[in-house]
């Protein structure tokens, strides 16, 4: 069975990234859910938002994501794992999203660091002179020929 994946995120991130996922795995829906923490909501009533939302999953294992650590949806999302059968990852990012629900199947602890190792590789610096790791075109123009 799938580990469920719960995001819980400032408004509007944890909803936008969900669709996001779903534009590349629209098969994963119900597998994937998405918390949008309010501005102005008590902690209190979206822990136990999260925690109806971890129960809809229905899935033994659960990763949570979320995207600051030591904000609101971080502080929460601590208070509702427990460390065993589910587990928490602050720093969301759209790669990180898309490796966890690529690889749902696989064990918590290895879908743990699959979302941090696709969290970080993903960014780079990219070449804005030539598509990274491509030569250059003989009729691609530099940057430079357009300020003459």
């Amino acid at each position: 069975m799938n580990t469920g994946i719960l995001i819980i995120a400032h408004a509007p991130l944890a909803s936008a990234l969900r669709e996001c996922v779903l534009h590349v795995y629209p098969e994963s829906s119900g597998g994937v859910l998405a918390l949008d923490v309010l501005p102005n909501e008590a902690p209190e009533i979206t822990r136990l938002t999260a925690l109806a939302l971890l129960q809809q999953l229905g899935a033994p294992n659960t990763l949570v994501l979320t995207d600051v650590f030591g904000a609101t949806p971080c502080n929460v999302a601590q208070k509702v794992v427990d460390g065993v059968h589910s587990k928490l990852v602050a720093g969301v990012n759209l790669p990180m999203l898309l490796r966890t629900v690529n690889y749902r199947h696989e064990p918590l602890d290895i879908l743990v660091a699959r979302a941090m190792s696709g969290g970080t590789q993903c960014i780079m610096q990219v070449a804005v002179t030539a598509p990274q790791n491509q030569t250059r075109k003989p009729h691609d123009q530099n940057i430079n020929d357009h300020q003459q």
